[in-house]
């Protein structure tokens, strides 16, 4: 899987907050769909925090993984 750190076009995606992050401030994970990518970040430093670009494949292999985990 290749994953490399995102520092522009950021504004441009439409964020969404993960079900599983509590409204308490807790561990929260924001992903965003892009054309050929997927972005995630930490939504409590969205502004100035690191975003990871991980490939559609590598995203595609990520929730097979994690859908066995469940």
């Amino acid at each position: 899987m290749s994953v490399e750190q995102v520092t522009d076009n950021a504004g441009e995606l439409y964020w969404f907050k993960s079900s599983h992050s509590g409204s308490d401030g807790g561990d929260c994970v924001e992903v965003a769909a892009g054309p050929d990518a997927v972005y995630v970040r930490d939504s409590k430093a969205a502004g100035d925090g690191p975003i990871v670009r991980v490939g559609q494949g590598g995203w595609a292999a990520f929730l097979v993984l994690a859908a066995e985990q469940s």
